[in-house]
């Protein structure tokens, strides 16, 4: 089968980690592929590094969070020539599917009007208004079947697809090979680890942390991350963060390669995500390494973490301190308890494998059915 696969971005991002991560196995299927891509991101490199061809398309910059009216006007005038592009693309390949990676591809996709079946990979959660409602509208001509990475990401899509069109299919992840040994010695640390964004919470993180310090003079605190998206916003985000950190034992690390080396240099892992959050990848990497997470109780991180089984659940930066500082005051026991659990979770339900056989499974049966249907 030759697949098109697009994204939105070409800048790394838990999307698109998910598609990095299906190229190895699209090559084991002896399927091929052509990434169609935004300007020159570190994602471009990647995909040739895994020996697939990549194309430029014309899709942003747009500021990240809300989009602005510049934004909205520069998309809307610039889907025609992605469409273009789209359509290109598919002739060029001859494609018997379209993957879409991210909603702001679904207009110009639809407008492309191309023969091959489409499906639309949703891992973010779009808030009500315009842009979701151009989403689904573009869907529905498309016919286009949806993989959605939670249930909490699935609902806006509910109105625009038939039931059938839409499967939940949960992230996986790549863990070690085994567990890393917890850090002894030293006072315990607790740690962030994701680009720092208004979603990611490093602003929580940074209140829970001093609550912890004032109780737990001897905890250090890291914050993995960088500001990856060169606007305005996130470098300003950033800045408050920085400021935030005054006076507390706060190591900024810096951007990481290696998730599970800044892990083994941690005991516990707060994820203080934003209530528009979906799973997080971080949480599922944290289950693969056996660290004990405590999450906000934010989108579809319910989905995945069941509270004082492989992990804890909290509504606040208060709450979350208060679960960290009575963690780490008591006996190991129960930190052991969770990693265990959290560690055989993973193993059954989010290894990067069952991730990669069920989503192409899905894309084989997607392709397959548009086949029976040709005249």
């Amino acid at each position: 089968m030759r697949i098109l696969l697009l994204d939105q971005f070409s800048d790394p991002g838990g999307a698109q980690q998910g598609l990095l991560d299906l190229l190895p196995a699209i090559r084991e299927r002896g399927w091929s592929a052509l990434a169609g891509l935004p300007a020159d991101g570190e994602l471009f490199a990647r995909v040739r590094d895994l020996g697939f061809a990549a194309a430029r398309i014309s899709c942003g910059p747009y500021s990240s969070g809300r989009k602005s009216l510049s934004d909205v006007g520069r998309f809307v005038a610039g889907t025609p020539r992605l469409a273009r592009q789209i359509r290109v693309l598919a002739e060029r390949t001859n494609a018997g599917l379209i993957y879409l990676n991210g909603p702001r591809l679904l207009p110009a996709a639809a407008l492309a009007r191309v023969r091959a079946p489409a499906v639309f990979h949703s891992h973010s959660y779009l808030f009500p208004g315009l842009v979701r409602k151009m989403a689904g509208l573009s869907l529905g001509r498309l016919d286009a079947q949806v993989i959605a990475q939670c249930q909490f990401v699935a609902e806006p899509w509910r109105a625009f697809v038939a039931p059938g069109s839409l499967q939940v299919i949960f992230n996986g992840v790549a863990g070690p090979v085994a567990m890393p040994p917890r850090p002894s010695g030293a006072g315990p640390r607790i740690g962030c680890i994701g680009r720092i964004a208004p979603e990611k919470g490093q602003l929580d993180f940074l209140a829970a942390s001093a609550i912890v310090h004032r109780a737990l003079p001897g905890c250090a605190f890291s914050i993995y991350g960088a500001a990856l998206f060169a606007d305005a916003r996130a470098a300003r985000y950033d800045r408050e963060v920085h400021a935030a950190a005054a006076g507390l034992p706060v190591e900024f690390a810096g951007w990481v390669e290696d998730v599970y080396a800044a892990m083994a240099s941690l005991d516990l892992l707060l994820v203080p995500s934003a209530s528009h959050e979906a799973t997080t990848r971080v949480i599922l990497e944290a289950f693969a390494a056996g660290l004990p997470v405590i999450a906000f109780r934010s989108g579809g991180i319910p989905e995945v973490l069941e509270h004082g089984r492989t992990g804890w659940l909290a509504d606040s930066a208060g709450e979350m301190a208060q679960l960290a500082i009575e963690l780490l005051s008591g006996g190991r026991a129960r930190l052991h308890a969770v990693s265990q659990a959290a560690r055989e979770t993973w193993s059954r339900h989010f290894t990067l494998e069952r991730y990669q056989r069920e989503v192409l499974d899905a894309l084989e049966r997607v392709a397959r059915e548009a086949r029976s249907q040709q005249p």
